[in-house]
């Protein structure tokens, strides 16, 4: 990595930008742009001075929607917009203010080999190429902010997914449970749980190895969240045992979606080596009611799942 002049480390980002004009799209790639990091408010221009109050604000915070809304809001005054749009596929974020208009101006940001997102400027007449070359300018603020929230989104989700099955694990469920929980109690919406645990699982270990029980793990979580709606969250409680939480959704509405996973789990076979191997599910479903705690609400749904190992398996059984 070079040095500037001041004896502070250089880094290198590239911009993929994009025009809209009417109905016409034009693309090209710019050139390299330098950034100087941590740069000492003495060696600043007075355009810098502006980056300097911009920087300043995204220190804020690692939440890329304040931090895309900061920005905008700072550069307004300089790169007037009326509204604008972040996307970051590898977060499955869409963040949107404003008024879609006629023209538009979309930067892809990227760092390195890290992709920190796509954000697209509106307004109702075109931008002008000094406009585009100052916001270039001004965008070199935003890189080093989006690659902290990315990699501390990264490190949380490291921190709360199942390396194996890649659901949530049961640290993410304990934080859940507890804000969905206080959050229906508040505002008197139902909630319901699911759980879920493979029959004969030991058997299956034992017999054919821990390597085709991992493989019936990640399948049969993969089969999960193919039966579930895109609100439902599942998580690996441990060994065997995945819990699903169902926001907003009522005992015979969770019933029905316990149903579905069951169904689709047990639609589903696991091919190991030279043998076929059915797989299917026993699981159990709670709904809050009066006098829950999150214990008595988690017990529930735990004992109901037994209920149903117990009285055949492959099965849904209610509490």
């Amino acid at each position: 990595m070079k040095n500037n002049t001041f004896g502070m480390p250089l880094a290198y980002v590239r911009l993929i930008k994009s025009f809209k004009t009417g109905d016409t799209v034009m693309s090209n790639k710019s050139a390299n742009l330098a950034i100087v990091i941590n740069n000492t408010l003495e060696s600043k221009t007075p355009l810098d001075l502006h980056h300097y109050d911009i920087s300043s604000a995204l220190q804020t915070t690692l939440e890329f929607n304040e931090l895309v809304v900061i920005f905008c809001n700072k550069i307004q005054s300089v790169i007037p917009h009326s509204g604008f749009e972040y996307t970051n596929e590898l977060f499955e974020l869409n963040i949107k203010n404003g008024i879609v208009t006629r023209h538009a101006c979309t930067y892809t940001l990227k760092i390195e080999e890290q992709e920190l997102g796509e954000l697209k400027l509106m307004r109702g007449q075109k931008f002008s190429q000094q406009e585009l070359k100052q916001l270039e300018t001004l965008l070199c603020c935003l890189i080093y902010p989006l690659r902290n929230a990315t990699l501390f989104r990264q490190a949380v989700q490291m921190a709360y997914t199942d390396p194996l099955t890649k659901v949530n694990n049961r640290a993410a469920f304990n934080d859940t449970i507890n804000r969905e929980f206080n959050l229906a109690k508040r505002t008197g919406r139902n909630l319901s749980l699911i759980f879920l645990d493979i029959d004969h699982f030991k058997q299956l270990n034992d017999n054919h190895g821990h390597e085709c029980g991992d493989m019936a793990l990640a399948s049969v979580a993969s089969w999960i969240k193919n039966a579930l709606r895109g609100t439902d969250i599942v998580f690996r409680y441990g060994g065997e045992e995945f819990v699903i939480v169902l926001g907003d959704t009522d005992l015979g509405g969770a019933t029905l979606i316990a149903e579905r996973v069951r169904s689709e789990i047990n639609s589903h076979a696991l091919a190991y080596g030279l043998k076929v191997l059915d797989i299917t599910a026993s699981l159990g479903v709670s709904t809050i009611v009066e006098g829950d705690t999150v214990s008595t609400f988690i017990q529930r749904a735990d004992q109901a799942m037994y209920s149903a190992k117990c009285n055949g398996r492959n099965r849904v059984a209610q509490s």
